[in-house]
């Protein structure tokens, strides 16, 4: 596939954190007919940049997922990094932008990979930041990896420790016995074949045709034998209220690579919220209003500054 030269669009404007002013920029890069919009936002040149990995679903650069999710949590970070003299971009994945829908048909796990790679391309030419950092949140963790080649540091948030087809398995069966054996099912014929001939009518969602290609490609990724590979310093963090992603996959992460760094924060869920009452882990999914860890903002800023 040929990839048109990414682009830049900056509308800058002005936030007052104290005495110190922070810098946004809106950035659209494009790949090939995708467009990735974005905000990077910085206090001052010549420091580190992050770039955010997005999870899974239809995730804006805030960390929102249309009129339902509004955990607003990649923002609220944004925020909080910058204040610690760290620059920040993040964009609307593919499958948040109404402008990409019409491309999306036969989309593949690898179109993440190379949306992210191509963000990569655009700020490595950028000399006004140090470094680039990856950090990658759940689905991102694994995409992170993947493109990883051209940046100095990685970062895994709430990462799964093994290929989804396992985690999906192991998700349904908590749920439905026979439909946890159907579902295992289902992956061997279409990692074997590529196709489902008949689809157990309680898992059609999730096995729609349309969404074959995509998961046979994801399916085809361990993130533990991914992991491995990486050359580069890693941090794996995981929160203990995480519903999603459990301490046990970053414990098996860090344990594929034992020289990276394993942080293990007290009450942090899945959104990277500081969660006191577990009756309000999910409602911080659907609310701005509960805040990110602390821990996570100084284990981040500690780790890029090493």
């Amino acid at each position: 596939m040929n990839y048109k030269l990414a682009f830049l669009i900056v509308c800058m404007s002005h936030l007052t954190f104290g005495q110190v002013k922070v810098t946004f920029e809106e950035v659209l890069i494009k790949n090939d007919s995708i467009e990735l919009p974005g905000t990077l936002s910085f206090l001052k040149t010549r420091i580190p940049l992050i770039i955010w990995v997005h999870g899974s679903g239809n995730v804006d650069r805030n960390g929102n997922q249309g009129a339902i999710v509004k955990a607003n949590y990649i923002k609220q970070i944004r925020d909080e990094i910058n204040k610690n003299n760290i620059a920040f971009f993040s964009f609307d994945k593919r499958t948040s932008n109404p402008k990409n829908f019409k491309f999306l048909k036969g989309i593949v796990f690898t179109d993440f990979v190379t949306d992210v790679e191509k963000v990569i391309s655009h700020f490595k030419k950028d000399t006004r930041f140090s470094k680039i950092i990856l950090v990658g949140h759940s689905q991102g963790s694994l995409i992170a990896m993947l493109a990883s080649k051209n940046v100095t540091k990685y970062i895994s948030l709430s990462g799964p420790g093994e290929s989804i087809d396992k985690t999906m398995v192991k998700q349904i069966t908590a749920q439905n016995a026979l439909l946890g054996e159907a579902t295992a099912a289902h992956f061997k014929e279409l990692k074997e074949t590529g196709d489902i001939k008949e689809v157990n009518p309680f898992l059609i969602s999730i096995f729609s045709k349309p969404n074959l290609p995509f998961l046979k490609s994801w399916a085809s990724y361990n993130p533990t034998e991914e992991i491995k590979k990486l050359t580069i310093p890693a941090l794996i963090v995981n929160g203990t209220k995480d519903l999603q992603v459990k301490v046990e996959d970053a414990d098996a992460l860090h344990n594929a690579k034992s020289s990276s760094e394993l942080v293990i924060i007290e009450n942090m869920n899945h959104v990277l919220k500081n969660i006191e009452k577990d009756t309000d882990n999910m409602k911080s999914y659907y609310t701005a209003d509960f805040p990110i860890s602390k821990k996570l903002i100084t284990t981040i800023a500690a780790f890029i500054k090493k």
